[in-house]
């Protein structure tokens, strides 16, 4: 008998043969990172990113990662990814310690990163052709399945320039999912895209995620984007970055919008903004101006 997913599909394996049980804890995975540092330079003029950080993103759980502006939260994803080693410390997933990028954590970049000449279907199965683990009919199928999911069943022949700003983000969802990775790590996935459009992308991805509850860390620089889509919500400090706060949100899924107007999230904004304008204004420090601006800002 085919083996049924929660989501009522066939799941197929990397050999096309459909999957076990056990396929399907792919995507409740844990990170952990552990004491990590990193600095860039010279010896003798370090420009020092993270100092000490430690972050757990739970499995099954959407975390969220915000912090001042050049505070390190693209390097932590570099290091989380395995673009880039810590210089000390540990980053772990599900216990075993990240030595390079893998498939089992994919990356959803700010910028687009669809090959222009390729098709929304071309670019989708590209990964597992060129590894070749998933093949023929069941490459075809999931393929034609996820594009269907992110609403670009009618796209498949169309090349990236022939796509809007959140269709080319939709199509990197895609992209990724295919993969069907451990973790998926989205660094300002969003960022660029008009205010409808990014609405829009919010809660589509949102609605992904709570299908399937896939690990999901999610680095931003919006506070209302961030308490909108997060289970924890981590506050970095300015640079060199380390974990200011925690937040655990505890609204309720599913989620809309109108959810943001509630005291409870209201509340969740007020504090995380304290942290960051207190973190933000460290940069203003050297500025002889820099106490009238603060206490604008705290006014404000």
């Amino acid at each position: 008998m085919d083996a049924v997913s929660p989501e009522g599909r066939v799941n197929l394996n990397m050999d096309g043969q459909p999957s076990t049980e056990a396929d399907w804890a792919v995507g409740k995975s844990t990170v952990e990172i552990k004491n990590v540092s990193k600095a860039y330079g010279d010896e003798w003029d370090l420009d020092q990113v993270i100092t000490n950080l430690d972050v757990t993103v739970a499995p099954g759980e959407l975390t969220v990662i915000v912090g001042p502006s050049g505070c390190g939260k693209s390097t932590l994803v570099n290091l989380i990814a395995g673009f880039e080693q810590p210089d000390t410390g540990e980053v772990l997933l599900d216990g075993k310690i990240v030595t390079g990028p893998a498939r089992d954590r994919m990356v959803v970049f700010q910028e687009t990163a669809l090959i222009p000449w390729q098709t929304t279907y071309q670019n989708v199965v590209f990964g597992p052709k060129l590894r070749g683990d998933l093949k023929g009919k069941a490459l075809k199928a999931e393929a034609e399945r996820l594009l269907v999911k992110v609403g670009l069943g009618e796209f498949v022949h169309k090349y990236p320039i022939q796509l809007s700003g959140g269709m080319q983000r939709r199509a990197e969802l895609a992209r990724a999912l295919i993969n069907n990775p451990n973790i998926m790590i989205m660094d300002e996935p969003f960022r660029g895209l008009d205010a409808m459009s990014r609405g829009l992308m919010q809660e589509f991805f949102l609605r992904l995620f709570e299908e399937n509850r896939r690990t999901n860390l999610f680095v931003t620089s919006e506070i209302d984007e961030a308490i909108f889509l997060a289970d924890s919500l981590v506050i970095l400090s300015n640079k060199p970055a380390s974990v200011r706060k925690v937040i655990k949100i505890d609204l309720p899924r599913p989620r809309d919008y109108k959810m943001l107007s509630s005291p409870e999230a209201y509340e969740y904004k007020r504090e995380a903004m304290e942290i960051l304008h207190e973190e933000a204004m460290k940069n203003f420090a050297a500025d002889a101006d820099s106490g009238d601006f603060a206490e604008s800002f705290r006014k404000r």
